[in-house]
């Protein structure tokens, strides 16, 4: 790697060495900047040729550079007699203006080291591109060495040189002298022009019809650079010493030679003993063979041999060969119709231009990008033929490079972009330049864009032309890809919503609702929920073209995975502003079924959606109620529940596994053990329930319980004394840390299992249908065993809706007393909330003042995170009444409602009775 750096910084540094020693001092420093060796060219080679800029313009130039050093082996006679002649040569250039002639920009300057002159850009010399090499910078460069030249510039180029020639015989009356590839410079854009009038001789006698030109004989003594090539030369020139334009010719036939055979000329001349070279090759040329011009095209070869031609006369003019049929080539007539433009009128121009697309895919990109977009470039500067020429330079930037687009393209591109005037023409650049937007945006960079393209695409926009206009957001959406999201956010979007609402034009708004919904992708959801679905109700028209193109609009955005519509816009905009759309009159039956579609679309996926939010909440508040159940020190309820009632519950009528769903499981039940009671306990549990009856009073619409009053039945203290027993051993029991998990409110619950059967009201099993006989039924299988009472839809316990508790002592050989009246005052404390195991005087409820009613709790959202069994109401025989009442379904809310012929409630919901006694005896038969 070290090598080749050093090896790239000594070449470096020689050839600003040579550069330096070559121009220092000359006077065309001054004025311009020489930059390094690109080609040669001239008499033998000896011009080098360097690329350079106009200080003062920055204008690009070519000098021609001439080291005196080339030339000091030399005597000071031949020294002076080759500089003489090199001056001779670039001075009558400089005199001569022609297209087809090298174009001198600034004269020659001596200095004591070298000669210089500046002429326009050049890319090297025929013979550079041939293949001679010579005083050419080393290594040769590699555009000079790969370059290969295309039939069209052939072709084009020995045209040029013929029309060259053709000014020189017939314009300046002058023969060229030594017309060879030395002298024949392809400028930068690749056209052929004719330098190196060193040997140049002009006519004796212009104002005559026939020149005569006279001419030097040849003197083999003096140095090369003081004669012309020889291998180019008539054979006049040298046999005859006699010349005139047919010599010239001749020359033409032996470059032509040259450039369809590698460079080399017809015959090789022996420079020592040039006269016997010369009249070999006079017979030679008499009898020419075949062979030798074979690798010439068939449509030039006999052109050609006739101007190799010994007999002058016989050869064509220079006029005569820019008219053979050889030059008629579809590429080189372009190419001459372009040099030839400066002499047309706009409508020539205009015509020719509209064709241009048709020849242009037929050229090589080498001849359009340098010879034919410069000539359309330079169009710019005529406003009205901008039309006609942009199409071309843009289907020429279609075929460049990045790099060459930005480099030979966009700068004179930069100012139409801007061109406002002429309107007609500003209008029709607009409708060019949309159509070709995406080359210009993959093309041109950042800045530029930002800068020239898009304000352009704005102005269009905003054009008084509707056409314009709908071109332009029919196009929009092919290249939306390629803007950059902040100027498509703050500047794009707000003109198409301008274009629609302010339009008198049905096709412009549609248009627009199309090119929205087409750039929707590249937006951003909230922007468009934000900035586009509002506008939508803004529109003020109602066609159904507009109509639809809402729709589709609020369908993209639905239905686009990036996008979507969040169900509270659907729920509060979009679905009442499409309903509302939907039935207008205008619309056909097809259309308001695409309008429906949509909105069942969106009510479809808002409920799903709205749902899965309720669910998942649901099921978070359960998770929340069991963590509360499992911790109940951490509850915040001023209400603290008896953890253990629930499991008292159990041990009497059997597990509930009530979890919350319809479909409840039983656990195990377990039998309790019979205690008595003392009379001093039973008269302070009837304290206590008269208390806990207090207690409730104050809750409204408090749980409806059975409280039957004291009484002196001995059947009514027995039962008593059986229940309370019961009682005295769930007291005993441990269960108090096993959780229950909270019923849901709202829900069934199925019935309590027990081991023993159920006993109707005349003793007898009964079965509910579903198992073998059930131990505990629901309320609401309980209620089919007879006919409703006035009681049953006031919430009272019946006959019917309360269980047998006879049968859970028939194992223990009580059955026999279920014909006496029980003492009931202590089934409060058994459907009371949970809480610890307390003394008796604690198992009451103690309700919050102001919270929810029980039969509310069934159909309301639950308050609060409640414990199991905690503000269910009791009733029909201590069953929950939300259990049994909500599974049956005759019970409505309605039915809570106290009915005119129900006895009086107290406020607490306790029955009066008129017999105590009576009540027990419908209780328990």
């Amino acid at each position: 790697m070290e090598s080749m750096l050093n090896k790239l910084k000594s070449t470096v540094t020689k050839v600003t060495a040579d550069v330096t020693s070559a121009v220092m001092g000359n006077p065309v420093t001054r004025e311009f900047e020489v930059g390094r060796h690109i080609a040669s060219g001239g008499p033998g080679l000896c011009w080098r040729i360097y690329n350079g800029t106009k200080k003062s313009t920055k204008q690009e130039v070519a000098v021609f550079v001439f080291d005196k050093k080339m030339i000091d082996k030399h005597q000071k006679f031949d020294k002076d007699q080759i500089i003489d002649s090199l001056k001779k040569g670039v001075q009558q250039l400089t005199r001569l203006r022609h297209p087809r002639l090298l174009t001198v920009q600034h004269p020659l300057e001596e200095s004591r080291d070298c000669l210089a002159f500046c002429t326009e850009p050049v890319f090297a010399s025929l013979s550079n591109v041939l293949g001679q090499w010579d005083n050419l910078p080393s290594p040769v460069p590699n555009d000079i060495k790969e370059y290969k030249l295309y039939d069209v510039e052939t072709k084009y180029g020995l045209l040029q040189i013929s029309e060259g020639l053709s000014f020189l015989h017939s314009g300046v009356k002058m023969v060229h002298g030594n017309l060879c590839p030395e002298n024949i410079i392809l400028n930068k854009s690749g056209a052929w022009k004719i330098m190196g009038f060193d040997f140049s001789i002009s006519s004796n006698n212009p104002s005559d019809a026939e020149p005569k030109y006279t001419c030097k004989e040849w003197e083999p003594n003096l140095p090369p650079l003081c004669l012309p090539n020889p291998e180019y030369l008539a054979p006049e020139y040298i046999l005859s010493v006699s010349c005139d334009s047919a010599s010239d010719m001749y020359s033409l036939g032996v470059v032509m030679h040259a450039v369809f055979n590698e460079g080399k000329p017809v015959f090789q001349v022996n420079k020592h003993d040039i006269f016997k070279s010369f009249s070999r090759q006079l017979d030679q040329l008499s009898s020419m063979s075949p062979a030798v011009l074979n690798k010439i095209p068939e449509e030039v070869r006999e052109h050609v041999k006739m101007l190799l031609s010994v007999t002058p006369n016989v050869r064509p003019d220079a006029d005569q060969m820019t008219k053979i049929p050889f030059f008629d080539d579809v590429g080189a007539v372009t190419l001459q119709y372009f040099d030839s433009l400066f002499q047309r009128d706009n409508l020539q121009k205009s015509q020719f231009y509209k064709g241009l697309p048709k020849v242009l895919p037929k050229l090589p990109k080498r001849v359009v990008v340098y010879r034919i977009l410069p000539a359309l470039t330079s169009e710019f500067v005529n406003p009205d033929m901008v039309p006609f020429v942009l199409p071309n330079v843009l289907l020429i930037a279609e075929e460049c490079t990045k790099d060459e687009y930005v480099r030979l393209i966009l700068p004179d591109l930069t100012p139409v972009f801007k061109q406002q005037e002429p309107v007609q023409a500003s209008n029709m650049i607009l409708l060019i330049f949309l159509q070709k937007m995406d080359l210009l945006l993959t093309k041109t960079p950042a800045e530029d864009i930002k800068n020239s393209v898009l304000p352009m695409v704005y102005r269009a926009l905003e054009a008084p032309s509707v056409q314009i206009q709908e071109l332009c957001l029919n196009i929009i959406p092919t290249f939306a890809n390629l803007i950059d999201y902040p100027s498509m956010k703050n500047s794009l979007i707000p003109r198409i919503k301008s274009a629609c609402l302010q339009t008198s034009s049905l096709a412009v708004r549609v248009n627009s609702l199309v090119c929205l919904g087409k750039i929707l992708e590249y937006l951003d959801k909230w922007f468009v929920i934000d900035e586009i679905l509002p506008f939508l109700q803004q529109i003020p028209s109602r066609e159904p073209a507009v109509l639809m193109g809402i729709l589709g609009i609020y369908k993209c955005t639905f239905s686009h995975k990036k996008l979507g519509i969040p169900k509270e816009h659907l729920a509060t905009k979009s679905l009442p502003h499409l309903v509302s759309l939907s039935i207008d009159n205008n619309l056909n039956l097809n259309q308001f079924n695409s309008f429906m579609m949509v909105i069942r679309d969106m009510l479809s996926r808002m409920e799903a959606e709205h749902k899965t939010k309720l669910e998942q909440l649901h099921v978070m508040q359960e998770q929340q109620r069991s963590i509360n159940i499992s911790n109940p020190g951490s509850q915040s309820e001023d209400i603290k529940s008896p953890p253990s009632s629930g499991n008292q519950i159990d041990d009497i009528f059997g597990s509930s596994g009530v979890n919350g769903k319809e479909n409840g499981t039983a656990a195990s039940t377990s039998q309790p053990n019979r205690m008595s009671l003392t009379l001093e306990e039973k008269q302070r549990l009837a304290k206590e329930q008269e208390q806990a009856a207090k207690l409730r009073n104050q809750q409204p619409l408090a749980p409806q319980t059975i409280k039957p009053a004291a009484t002196t039945n001995a059947q009514t203290k027995d039962l008593t004394s059986s229940l309370l027993n019961n009682m005295t051993s769930l007291s005993s029991m441990s269960l108090a840390n096993t959780p229950r998990p909270a019923p849901v409110q709202g829900t069934t619950m199925a019935a309590f299992p027990s081991t023993t059967p159920m006993v109707g009201s005349m003793g007898a099993p009964v079965s509910n249908g579903f198992n073998q006989t059930m131990g505990f039924q629901t309320g609401a299988m309980g209620m089919g065993m007879r006919q409703a009472g006035p009681g049953l839809y006031g919430g009272m316990a019946t006959t019917t809706s309360t269980p047998n508790f006879g049968a859970l002592a028939q194992n223990h050989g009580l059955a026999g007393q279920s014909n006496k009246a029980p003492d009931m005052s202590a089934l409060d404390s058994l459907f009371t909330p949970n809480k610890p195991k307390v003394t008796l005087n604690q198992m009451g409820p103690n309700p919050t003042p102001g919270a929810s009613t029980p039969w509310l709790s069934q159909f309301g959202p639950p308050q609060n995170a409640q414990t199991p069994m905690q503000g269910v109401p009791v009733g029909m025989g201590g069953v929950p009444s939300g259990f049994g009442m909500q599974a049956n379904p005759f019970f409505s809310p309605q039915n809570f409602s106290q009915p005119a012929a129900a006895p009086s409630m107290n406020p607490g919901g306790i029955k009066h009775s008129a017999s105590v006694n009576n009540d027990l005896k419908d209780l328990f038969g």
